[in-house]
C-alpha cells in the first residue's frame, strides 16, 4: 500500500507542475502603449528587432535602444556633432542610418553604438531620409532628388540609382518628394512621393518606376513604409494616420482598404512591427519648442 500511494503522489506530481501555479496566478501584463523618450529627443525612424526599438534623433545624430515589453531603455549611440538620424534599419548585429542634410548613411553596431561604417552619398542639395535593406543592399532616398542610393552590404562602390519613368520631381529644392522605401523582391522597390501621395514600384537595375495605381485614391504626406507579404503600411505624417494598403501581385495596383487611426498620434513619421501590432513614432513637427518637448512611440494594432 505505501508504494502505491508513493506512486500515486509522484504521479500527481507529473501532472501538476509546481511551476504551473504561479504562471497562472500572475499572467504577463499588456505591452505598453506608450513608450516615452528622452525630452527634446526629435525623433523620426524606428526600427525593431525581436522585442528591442531602435529610435533615431533628427538633430544630433544620436540612436536611442529600449524594450517594447517595458518601455525601458537607455541612449545607445552617443550625439555626434555634424550628424543626423532619420530612418533607421537593423539587420543583424548593425543599425544603418539616413544622414538627412548630411547627405550620408551611418552604420553602427547594434550591440554597443560603436561605428562602424560611415557612407559620403551626395553633397548636391541632400536629404537622404530613409532606409530599406535586401538581401545584397542596403537602399536609401534622397528627398531632394529622383534618386535612390545602394550600398553593398559585403562592400564595394556604392550606386546611384536615378529614378526615372513615371516618377517626376516636384517642388521647390528643399520639397519633400521621395520619402519611405520598402523591399519589395529581388530588383524591386516600392517607393512613397510625400509632396503627391503617389506610391511607385522601381526596378534597382534601371531605375524605372511604375506608378501603382490606387484607384484615385492618394497618400498625401506618406512618410514611412511597412510590407508586410502584400499589405502596405503607409504612414501619412501630418494626418495622423497609417495607410492600408492591398496591393496586386504585379504591384501594379493597390486599394486602401483601412485606415489606422490613434488619439496619440502627434505626426507619427515611421513604423516598425512587432508580432501584430506596429509602433509609430510622434515627430510632433511643428512644436514650437521642440527641444524640451516631450515625445515617444505609440502601439497600435
Amino acid at each position: 500500500m505505501r508504494r502505491l500511494a508513493l506512486l500515486a503522489a509522484a504521479a500527481t506530481m507529473l501532472l501538476v507542475p509546481a511551476a504551473a501555479p504561479a504562471h497562472h496566478a500572475h499572467p504577463q501584463s499588456p505591452f505598453p502603449k506608450l513608450i516615452a523618450l528622452p525630452d527634446g529627443w526629435q525623433p523620426e525612424g524606428i526600427a525593431i528587432k525581436r522585442s528591442t526599438f531602435y529610435v533615431g534623433s533628427i538633430p544630433t545624430g544620436a540612436v536611442y535602444r529600449g524594450d517594447v515589453r517595458t518601455a525601458q531603455g537607455a541612449p545607445l549611440v552617443p550625439a555626434h556633432e555634424g550628424r543626423a538620424a532619420i530612418g533607421l534599419k537593423v539587420r543583424h548585429k548593425q543599425l544603418w542610418v539616413a544622414g538627412g542634410p548630411t547627405g550620408k548613411a551611418f552604420v553602427y553596431d547594434a550591440r554597443t553604438g560603436a561605428d562602424v561604417a560611415e557612407f559620403a552619398l551626395t553633397t548636391a542639395t541632400p536629404f537622404i531620409n530613409d532606409v530599406a535593406i535586401g538581401r545584397h543592399e542596403a537602399f536609401f532616398t534622397n528627398s531632394r532628388a529622383a534618386e535612390v542610393f545602394a550600398i553593398p552590404l559585403r562592400g564595394g562602390p556604392v550606386r546611384r540609382i536615378a529614378i526615372t519613368g513615371d516618377f517626376v520631381q516636384t517642388g521647390d529644392p528643399t520639397a519633400t518628394n521621395l520619402n519611405g522605401i520598402a523591399v519589395a523582391g529581388r530588383h524591386t522597390l516600392i517607393l512613397v512621393q510625400s509632396n503627391t501621395g503617389k506610391l511607385f514600384a522601381a526596378d534597382t537595375r534601371t531605375g524605372v518606376a511604375r506608378a501603382i495605381d490606387l484607384g484615385g485614391a492618394d497618400v498625401m504626406n506618406g512618410d514611412g513604409i511597412l510590407l508586410l507579404g502584400r499589405t502596405l503600411f503607409v504612414v501619412q505624417n501630418r494626418l495622423n494616420k497609417i495607410a492600408v494598403i492591398e496591393l496586386s501581385g504585379d504591384l501594379a495596383r493597390g486599394t486602401i482598404v483601412h485606415t489606422i487611426t490613434d488619439p496619440a498620434f502627434d505626426v507619427p513619421t515611421t513604423i516598425a512591427a512587432h508580432h501584430k501590432h506596429l509602433y509609430a513614432v510622434n515627430a510632433r513637427f511643428g512644436t514650437t519648442d521642440p527641444q524640451p518637448a516631450k515625445y515617444n512611440v505609440v502601439r497600435v494594432p
